[in-house]
């Protein structure tokens, strides 16, 4: 939902996710390097996962308790930006290739930075 738009835009460009209390997703995430098979560490992984997407996503309501999403729509191809934006402060240079975020087993976003594919 985008503040931008009135509730008609709004409905007739979300659909049924237009909500304008929000409404909820369970993700799930990869991150693989495709020539090595492994990023890192699995416990840095780990840790990196846990300070950038759980602590800020995880059982919150992103539209209210989120502040990024405050001003940008809680799309899940912006999702995928914000957790981009979180590993890549976190991890060790250039071992960030893609972010997938699955919104549903058909709704796929992957991100490698100023790229963005939808599956």
């Amino acid at each position: 939902r985008s503040k931008a738009l009135s509730d008609e835009e709004n409905a007739k460009l979300f659909g049924k996710c237009n909500n304008p209390h929000g409404h909820g997703h369970n993700y799930k995430g990869e991150e693989i390097d495709p020539v090595s098979g492994m990023v890192l560490n699995l416990t840095d992984l780990k840790k990196y996962m846990q300070e950038a997407i759980m602590e800020p996503l995880d059982h919150k309501n992103l539209d209210k308790d989120v502040p990024y999403f405050a001003e940008v729509v809680s799309t899940t191809e912006n999702v995928a930006v914000f957790i981009w934006e979180n590993l890549k402060k976190l991890l060790p240079m250039g071992t960030l290739y893609k972010v997938k975020v699955y919104e549903t087993e058909q709704n796929i976003v992957v991100y490698k930075g100023e790229e963005t594919i939808s599956e």
